[in-house]
């Protein structure tokens, strides 16, 4: 393993019996409560415990409040199927904010900056057979923005969200998943080498309803985003997903959070990254908070991550907080680790060159995660992004 911190940490939970690794800590208890004023936000200095990971200096000040929108940040298009509405609303419509509060200084000033927000709406008992599609393309400039899903009762819909370009961007998306509902979101990061992006996403999930979430960044100098789930009811489900591929001098890092605050809900987390080339740094904290009232609650998280070349360097911390004895269960595990030669022996073996193996072995890594998208061309631009990468790096 080359410079793999937490390599492989697992603990596992059933009711009336509790475990919790003993190094484990929930980073929501260590910092700031959260809160929409910046000033309640301290200027982050390297220190704490959300921030230890970060390069700050690379956040081209959205941390400090040096970094100032410009006209030219970002441009978005959003494209519709029949039937559900798009809305640009100013600060005081009642759904901004309403399925997460900020929890860092970042997601605050996105918060105090951004001047109009978009919400669109796809009415209840609505299911969409074409997904919402939303592209936010960097124009070279700074950006703040706020973006609102909203799903009625008993709706069902896919969105796509793609990054493109380059930009410095600091913004937080809602998704408000009404009780019964279905929401798929695929969350695509492929910037250009230079551009910034900090988010956090809220997903606040209703009563029956289910969320599903994949998250895939490609591109960008800098890229941390924090998913954030909380449940309006029982009965709600989630499952987070995650693919990252982090090249040569990239910073990587996924925060995530599932607070599992009301009974008989159930959350699942798999996050996959491949890491190459000398400076290459992926992160995942997976924090999950089961309260007291939370009983009945079923939950997993996993990260797994492959490293490639020298150079590269993972952070893997899986997290559990659990307040009550009386869940079904709950558990987590990481791990990081190189190629296995077995597999590319195996492969070898049987007449395949040695770079098509090598293609073979990580394809087969991210296909589990890949073909549950549900989104044709969305999987086959990620596949040919794969192979762009490791063509990349022969």
């Amino acid at each position: 393993m080359a410079e793999a911190q937490n390599s492989t940490v697992g603990s596992s939970t059933t009711a009336g019996s509790i475990a919790v690794a003993a190094e484990s800590t929930v980073a929501t208890r260590m910092s700031a409560p959260p809160s929409f004023d910046v000033a309640d936000f301290p200027v982050p200095h390297g220190r704490e415990e959300e921030w230890r990971f970060t390069p700050l200096e690379r956040l081209r000040g959205l941390h400090d409040g040096t970094a100032v929108a410009t006209g030219d940040g970002v441009k978005v298009a959003i494209g519709t199927p029949e039937g559900v509405t798009v809305e640009t609303v100013g600060r005081d419509d009642a759904r901004l904010g309403k399925a997460g509060t900020p929890v860092d200084r970042v997601a605050a000033q996105a918060y105090s900056s951004f001047e109009k927000a978009s919400v669109v709406t796809v009415p209840k008992e609505t299911v969409l057979t074409e997904p919402i599609r939303i592209v936010v393309h960097g124009e070279g400039g700074v950006a703040y923005g706020h973006q609102v899903v909203e799903l009625g009762a008993f709706a069902e819909a896919v969105v796509v969200i793609d990054h493109t370009g380059d930009a410095v961007l600091a913004a937080n998306v809602d998704y408000i998943v009404g009780d019964g509902a279905k929401l798929t979101v695929v969350s695509v990061q492929d910037w250009d080498d230079k551009a910034v992006h900090v988010g956090q996403h809220n997903a606040l999930i209703g009563r029956d309803a289910t969320f599903k979430s994949f998250v895939v960044t490609f591109g960008g100098d800098l890229v941390r985003l924090h998913p954030r789930v909380a449940y309006a009811g029982p009965g709600g489900e989630a499952e987070l997903f995650g693919l990252y591929f982090t090249d040569a001098g990239q910073h990587q890092e996924h925060r995530l959070l599932v607070d599992h605050n009301v009974p008989h809900c159930k959350s699942n987390a798999v996050y996959k990254g491949a890491l190459q080339g000398e400076g290459a740094h992926a992160v995942w904290i997976g924090d999950v908070l089961i309260e007291a009232t939370a009983e009945g609650t079923d939950t997993y998280e996993m990260n797994r991550n492959l490293v490639l070349t020298d150079g590269a360097r993972v952070d893997s911390v899986p997290n559990l907080e659990i307040e009550t004895g009386e869940i079904v269960g709950a558990g987590h595990a990481s791990a990081t680790g190189r190629f296995d030669d077995e597999q590319l022996f195996y492969l070898m073996a049987r007449g395949i060159p040695a770079d098509d193996a090598r293609r073979l072995v990580v394809r087969g890594f991210f296909a589990e995660l890949v073909q549950q998208i549900g989104v044709a061309d969305i999987q086959e631009r990620l596949l040919e992004k794969i192979d762009a990468e490791l063509e990349a790096s022969v």
